[in-house]
């Protein structure tokens, strides 16, 4: 049987790691061994990354609410059961947003919860 060399098609992997390794420094954008070492750590922290991201923004809108409560007198996790008793559905992004945006209705979404504490 004869045997078969990859040329074009390991010409065409090379390529397409080395066009993903572009802006990386040194030799990690211009060997391809480097280059698909560091390619596949990026996508790792990439992956990863994605994942903190969302625990960040939920942290973010917990502060957010946090601060936004401290006028009332009332501490965030009092505030959250209050919103389960009071059978509110709203999570903790749009709270923010309220907060945020409306306080004139956030003020009144307090005191509803404040009734059922």
């Amino acid at each position: 049987m004869p045997r078969v060399k990859g040329g074009p098609s390991a010409h065409k992997r090379h390529k397409k790691i080395l066009k993903l390794a572009k802006g990386y420094r040194g030799s990690r954008s211009k060997l391809y061994k480097r280059a698909k070492e560091a390619t596949i750590r990026a996508g790792e922290h990439a992956f990863a990354g994605r994942k903190i991201r969302k625990r960040d923004i939920r942290r973010l809108w917990i502060k957010r609410l946090n601060a936004a409560l401290t006028p009332f007198e009332i501490q965030y996790s009092r505030f959250i059961a209050g919103l389960k008793k009071s059978k509110i559905d709203l999570n903790r992004k749009m709270l923010s947003e309220i907060a945020l945006n409306d306080p004139e209705g956030f003020k009144e979404i307090v005191e509803k919860v404040k009734k059922n504490l």
